[in-house]
């Protein structure tokens, strides 16, 4: 493959500069420039056999590009083929530590070799240390855990409706608890119940009352809800909303919030599923708000296991925790002492080796380099219409061009030709959120790629 980073297992790449995910060539008219080249019909097959196994059994409820992952370290992924990949995705920001951190691998193999799972009906002897970790390092009285993003939120959307009955005196059944239009935690019937996002919900119902949506980056919304209905619990908000399209609200408003919540005793939940451990630059993205932003509950997930296993905690103070007594609520996986073990790794890997600033540094360096694409006047770069982020937590907004198929798709499928896996949301965005560890040389690799995906988009014929 002339000009391709295959790379075998354990190796790196230093330069990616075209890759295949199918074959087919994407060139300049001229022919200078290709980006991709076909691989041998033997090496495709193994790629086509992998899908059809997976479309034939699996169940129809995602649609993901046509590359087919076998192993990863740090930023870098590779197919069954052999070819390398940049990892701009990381499992939706579960990877902040990177793929496969030696570290992470090696606590979860010897936790593994140790004790895996108790359940809750006996304590071990990780758990304790990481719920430790886990209000030392944020600053809560209590940490409660449990396995998925999801679980969390309905674990923070319970306490919130139990100390509104228990503590602020809000009569039965009649909680509400307020989210923010375009917000997205999950797929269960209460998460897509705070949906306003038709195909989430639509032959779902009916769906969960006591929830209710204002609009994002709104404090005035807020404000006027609040005022109106002395029976809010809560306000559930993400700092930035991620499978929106990374929509960062302005300035202060998360700190509006806090004061307004205080104000009118709303509890304020962050769901920093996405946006915490390091993400954003800081290891809660409130905290770029100031202290008004703090929350009185924090949701974590996903980079809590640096992606090795499914582990989440809610935060809290005495006064929300307490409401809970044996038996309100739990989970046969939550506090495993192999999720514990990892988390507490997971959480040191963040702070030694100073992921946040490299999210900061490495963010700039990409939003920086995006925006002069933008503007180089390069064949495709017009696309870009819109570039944005906070730490690691990036994307860029293409505009349609009326062709079949979607233009950030056709971008996506492009970048894959070139080395570099993103996905498109919400129709036009394309969300970029490498692992922390992404170093200074595979972000200029990965801008030099997305130049050569956008070249190949405005030239490729229907």
């Amino acid at each position: 493959m002339p000009g391709a980073a295959t790379v075998g297992r354990g190796k790196t790449a230093k330069g990616l500069h075209s890759t295949a995910i199918r074959g087919g060539p994407l060139a300049d008219n001229d022919g200078s420039d290709v980006i991709a080249v076909g691989d041998s019909k033997r090496r495709n097959d193994r790629a086509a056999e992998a899908i059809a196994v997976e479309a034939r059994y699996g169940a129809s409820n995602y649609a993901p590009l046509p590359v087919v992952l076998s192993h990863g370290i740090g930023a870098m992924v590779w197919d069954v083929q052999g070819t390398a990949y940049l990892d701009f995705l990381a499992a939706y920001s579960a990877v902040n530590q990177g793929h496969c951190h030696p570290r992470l691998v090696a606590a979860m193999a010897s936790q593994a070799a140790t004790l895996t799972l108790t359940s809750r009906a006996f304590y071990n002897n990780r758990l304790g240390p990481l719920l430790e970790r886990l209000c030392t390092t944020f600053g809560y009285d209590r940490a409660l855990p449990m396995n998925t993003g999801v679980e969390g939120g309905e674990t923070a959307v319970k306490l919130a409706r139990r100390w509104g009955y228990e503590v602020k005196g809000i009569p039965d059944n009649a909680a509400r608890v307020l989210f923010a239009r375009g917000n997205f935690w999950g797929r269960t019937i209460a998460a897509v119940s705070t949906s306003g996002d038709v195909g989430s919900f639509r032959g779902f119902g009916p769906l969960v009352p006591g929830f209710s949506q204002i609009p994002y980056n709104d404090v005035g919304a807020l404000k006027a809800a609040l005022e109106a209905d002395p029976n809010v619990a809560a306000f559930m908000v993400e700092p930035i909303q991620g499978e929106a399209g990374v929509i960062i609200p302005d300035e202060g408003y998360m700190a509006a919030v806090g004061r307004l919540c205080r104000k009118h005793r709303v509890l304020l939940i962050a769901d920093e599923v996405q946006t915490g451990l390091g993400r954003t630059g800081y290891m809660l993205a409130t905290e770029h708000d100031g202290p008004d932003a703090r929350a009185d509950i924090v949701v974590l997930g996903k980079a809590l296991s640096g992606g090795m296993l499914p582990v989440s905690a809610v935060l809290a103070s005495d006064e929300v925790m307490g409401v809970l007594s044996p038996g309100d609520h739990g989970s046969t996986y939550g506090g495993n002492p192999l999720g514990a073990a990892v988390a507490g790794v997971a959480l040191d890997i963040l702070e030694k080796e100073e992921l946040c600033a490299s999210s900061v540094a490495r963010g700039q360096q990409l939003r920086d380099g995006l925006t002069k694409l933008s503007q180089s006047g390069t064949r495709g770069s017009n696309l870009i219409t819109a570039v944005r982020g906070r730490g690691l937590m990036n994307a860029f907004q293409v505009k349609d061009d009326g062709r079949e198929g979607g233009t950030a798709w056709r971008v996506c499928v492009n970048m894959a030709h070139a080395g570099v896996l993103a996905k498109p949301t919400h129709g036009n965005i394309i969300r970029l959120s490498p692992p922390l560890v992404v170093t200074e040389e595979q972000v200029d690799t990965a801008l030099e790629s997305i130049k050569r995906a956008l070249r190949a988009t405005v030239q490729t014929k229907k």
